[in-house]
Order: C-alpha cells, then structure tokens, then sequence
C-alpha cells in the first residue's frame, strides 16, 4: 500500500504541483477521480483520497489544503481538493525524493572500470582469491 501511496503522490506532484508552480499560480485543484482514472487505480478511490489529503503530500510539495468538497465521507471520485502554496512560488519545487536524486551516482566510476557488470564479474572472480594463495 505504501508504494500505491507513493505513486499516487508522484503523480499529483507530477501532473499538478509543478506545472501549478510552474504558472505562479496560487492556488489549484486536484480531483480524486481524475486521478482514479490516470493511474488506473480503480476500485482505489480511498487509497487516492487519503494520498492527496494528508500531510505528507502537502508537507513534501510545501502545501496547504485549504478546501476539499464532495461528499461528507470524503471517499469519493467528486472529491476536490483545493491547494495553496505555503512556501516561496520563487523556490524550486520539490522534484525528486531523495534516493531518486542519488540514481546514477557511481555511474562514471563503473564506467572507468569497465561498467557495472565487468567489475561485479571481477570481485565475483577474485572473491577467494586470498584463501587460495594461502
């Protein structure tokens, strides 16, 4: 659940946060059912509604719910939320998690050993080799 959680708050940060930011706008909505329908979370409309109405999703993209309409369970794909940005429109939205920007860290020291795979093969070859030469 937590990765459907995480995919859910990617793509609201995706599709609406930067693109909000982006346009200096103040404030923006996101439909539960809208995002029902992108990620083809059918049957997940409580999974969406919870993602997009608690505090990690404002806490991670600098927000504030300031309404969320439909019904009174708040379960539903006519539920709206309604955002503010609570922090500066002029600072860089936040893009990537953190291990996200970590991706391709070592890549040009694989590649000056040969690539990944050339230097697994390598350790994997002389991984007893202290054992043998005594």
């Amino acid at each position: 659940m937590a990765k459907m959680a995480d995919d859910i708050r990617s793509h609201g940060r995706d599709k609406y946060v930067v693109p909000a930011r982006n346009q200096k706008l103040r404030r923006f909505s996101i439909r539960a059912g809208d995002v029902v329908r992108n990620l083809k979370l059918y049957g997940r409309v409580p999974a969406v509604c919870s993602a997009l109405g608690r505090g990690i999703f404002l806490k991670q993209n600098g927000l504030k719910l300031v309404e969320s309409t439909g019904p009174s369970s708040g379960q539903s794909t006519t539920v709206t939320y309604t955002y503010e940005f609570v922090d500066s429109q002029d600072s860089a939205p936040p893009s990537t998690e953190a291990w996200t920007e970590l991706r391709g860290a070592l890549k040009d020291i694989f590649a000056s050993l040969g690539g990944g795979e050339a230097y697994l093969r390598r350790e994997r070859e002389n991984f007893y080799a202290d054992k043998e030469d005594s």
